[in-house]
């Protein structure tokens, strides 16, 4: 849909989504095929290496300075992708944190490893008990994050959350797509087939050495670095991926619904859509 609307309005897009931005990772985050990025611009598309760090207020910076330059050019950019704090980042801006001191942030990073996910947690369930609830306590860049925070400040990272909208000096319109939930499943387990018979398994071997990168903490390819390990068979880890898919997917549209400002269509609504986008 998205290179539907761009082709329409002869316009370029930006990818919001936090895993294709990554030169090593192709094939497990559905990057566009060459043709289809050699006729319509792409930015933020293997645009960095899994050892260059990014994050959510890198991208903010990154887009607002792009866009100076593409609305030049173009009435109208599109931006497109699933990472929810990519997104609120551009359109709505991101809490200003402290800097982290890098002494601090290689301890904590030292104690995660000696210690495991666990102990971190507990950390900041007693640091900081109201985000230990809200924060998806499998992801540890969040749960280091919001540590350095409450090390760094003294107070908690909830705290110091404003969740302050940011004026932007440009107009933002909001536009989901969602499918029938059986649809949407199927297609989900399709595209994971597509994936492993266009070489997702080779892929990750690829990167398997780099494993311990957060970046790596990605659906698709920890389900294959545990079937490397032995922890399970390929036909397992590929179900896995299927099924994790699934649940992110239910995730996006949890905190996606939650917006008042976004317009609902179904894919097939092309022409709905540009009608709203005109209009």
């Amino acid at each position: 849909m998205s290179n539907r609307i761009a082709d329409h309005f002869q316009t370029e897009i930006i990818s919001c989504d936090s895993r294709q931005l990554f030169k090593e990772m192709t094939i497990g985050t559905a990057v566009p095929e060459d043709e289809l990025l050699n006729r319509i611009t792409h930015h933020f598309i293997r645009s960095h290496s899994i050892f260059d760090p990014y994050n959510a207020a890198r991208f903010e910076a990154d887009v607002l300075e792009l866009l100076h330059t593409l609305f030049v050019k173009h009435p109208l950019v599109l931006m497109t992708g699933g990472s929810m704090l990519y997104i609120d980042a551009v359109c709505k801006g991101i809490d200003d944190l402290p800097d982290i001191d890098p002494e601090l942030r290689a301890t904590l990073g030292e104690r995660m490893k000696h210690f495991g996910i666990n102990h971190m947690r507990a950390e900041l369930k007693l640091l900081d008990p109201a985000y230990y609830h809200e924060v998806d306590l499998q992801n540890p860049v969040r749960i280091l994050h919001a540590l350095e925070i409450c090390y760094t400040t003294g107070k908690t990272f909830t705290s110091q959350r404003t969740n302050t909208v940011k004026e932007r000096n440009f107009r933002t319109i909001k536009i989901g797509l969602n499918r029938d939930r059986s649809e949407l499943y199927e297609r989900i387990n399709k595209r994971v087939d597509e994936m492993m018979h266009n070489g997702l398994e080779q892929e990750a071997r690829n990167l398997y050495p780099n494993r311990q990168l957060n970046t790596l903490n990605t659906v698709g390819y920890r389900e294959l670095f545990d079937f490397f390990d032995g922890a399970c068979t390929l036909g397992d880890a590929v179900e896995k991926i299927k099924a994790n898919t699934r649940k992110y997917a239910r995730k996006q549209l949890t905190w996606f619904r939650k917006d008042p400002e976004i317009h609902w269509f179904h894919p097939d609504q092309q022409e709905a859509i540009l009608k709203l986008i005109t209009n």
